[in-house]
């Protein structure tokens, strides 16, 4: 579903500026082409400075980064905003392959955040998968519905992934909202399908910028929801890991990625999108579900 929205997105926009550069203003091919490009990016610009511009006025304490750094940090981040949400995901029935699901002890399950599908994990999942591990993806839809919904989805996507690969157990891989989807999981339907936790960048306390985003998951992440406290009331009582992004430009103030009963991963430098593309966190991931396996 949300492939197809995304895609139609593109095409409407397209077609609407391509008809503002030939038709109204009587522009060349060349111009008209040059039109569409520039005025989809800068669009795409603009919603990441809003997120930018949201985060920094909800900062958490976090180690200064130089100028350089900061600049690096946040083309890194429009970079992966624009792979992600134009170039990969709108397309991801051409770009990702079905999960290639095979005997083992205890595959990985990847969990996308909010207004994404599996799509995202176009970088992180072949290099899983390199490394030795089956890997699995979910699409969550509809894209802003409740996360209870999303949370029973994932239920029947484990207990698929479990009789596809004979595992007992899976490792819940969650990025931004995948976390709460994951804790909501376990909370309804508890740990004796999970070996192990590990999130990046999930708002596990919610995310002022929830309050500008659409559907029930954006109202159920908005700090100190109802929904929020009721989670929180659960605790994760399998290896829980969270890597924390000090700097994160979507979940803001930033802290609210710590979770009393995950191990804290600071990862800082990074965006919130652009942490899917981090060697850092490849390497953290694997880490973490190589303990799991001794």
């Amino acid at each position: 579903m949300l492939s197809a929205m995304l895609l139609w997105g593109l095409v409407v926009g397209v077609l609407a500026l391509g008809a503002l550069g030939r038709d109204v203003l009587g522009w060349s091919w060349g111009a008209t082409v040059a039109l569409v490009l520039g005025a989809m990016l800068l669009g795409r610009a603009l919603t990441m400075a809003v997120t930018w511009l949201v985060a920094w006025r909800h900062p958490s304490a976090a180690p200064p980064l130089r100028a350089g750094q900061r600049l690096a940090m946040v083309l890194r981040e429009y970079g992966a905003f624009v792979r992600g949400f134009v170039l990969v995901q709108p397309w991801v029935w051409l770009g990702m392959p079905a999960d290639r699901l095979r005997a083992s002890v205890q595959p990985m399950l990847l969990v996308h955040g909010y207004g994404c599908n599996r799509g995202i994990w176009w970088w992180l999942r072949p290099r899983l998968e390199a490394a030795g591990h089956v890997v699995a993806t979910i699409s969550l839809e509809p894209p802003w519905g409740g996360i209870d919904g999303f949370a029973e989805q994932l239920h029947a996507r484990i207990e698929a992934v479990c009789a596809a690969t004979g595992a007992p157990r899976v490792t819940l891989v969650a990025h931004s909202m995948g976390g709460l989807v994951s804790r909501a999981y376990l909370a309804r339907h508890g740990d004796a399908r999970v070996a192990r936790l590990i999130s990046i960048a999930s708002p596990h306390g919610g995310s002022q910028l929830a309050r500008l985003g659409l559907g029930t998951c954006a109202r159920q992440m908005t700090p100190g929801s109802p929904w929020l406290t009721r989670l929180a009331a659960q605790r994760v009582t399998v290896p829980f890991v969270s890597v924390r992004t000090p700097q994160d430009n979507f979940v803001m103030p930033q802290d609210l990625q710590r979770h009393p009963d995950a191990r804290d991963e600071p990862l800082p430098g990074v965006g919130h999108l652009a942490a899917l593309c981090d060697a850092r966190v490849l390497r953290l991931v694997l880490a973490h579900a190589s303990l799991q396996k001794q």
